[in-house]
């Protein structure tokens, strides 16, 4: 028997856990929009990443595909949730040029006729240097 193919965003089966959300499945929080939206930078996947950026703040260009960065991993700190609104605070670590970084954000999303959707982030003033 072959064994799952673990998540990038930390789940243990991708084909369970984020793989039907980047295929079509709407996400059913903002959380799990978001380890999505990780995995979908891992497979340098530009349509989705854009596809789940809300309309009015998504970047006119975005190009992930050609992106040299190595994604480690994905800690989800805090999530909240209130009707349509919600943040989900977390570090990503990567690597670029063989440097080790991270990312601590904490996003915003909107749920919009049942998808919820990236607004944008904020960077805790802590930690803006890797």
């Amino acid at each position: 028997m072959t064994k799952p193919a673990p998540c990038p965003c930390g789940g243990t089966d991708y084909a369970t856990c984020c793989g039907p959300i980047l295929a079509g499945t709407p996400a059913a929080s903002a959380e799990q929009l978001m380890r999505s939206r990780y995995t979908a930078y891992t497979r340098h996947d530009d349509a989705y990443i854009a596809a789940t950026w809300a309309a009015r703040t998504r970047p006119a260009a975005l190009e992930v595909a050609d992106d040299s960065t190595k994604w480690l991993g994905l800690e989800i700190r805090h999530t909240s949730t209130d009707g349509d609104t919600a943040i989900v605070e977390f570090i990503a670590r990567y690597k670029i040029n063989g440097r080790a970084q991270r990312l601590h954000e904490v996003s915003r999303f909107v749920r919009e006729q049942g998808y919820w959707f990236y607004v944008d982030g904020s960077f805790p003033e802590s930690t803006r240097t890797p």
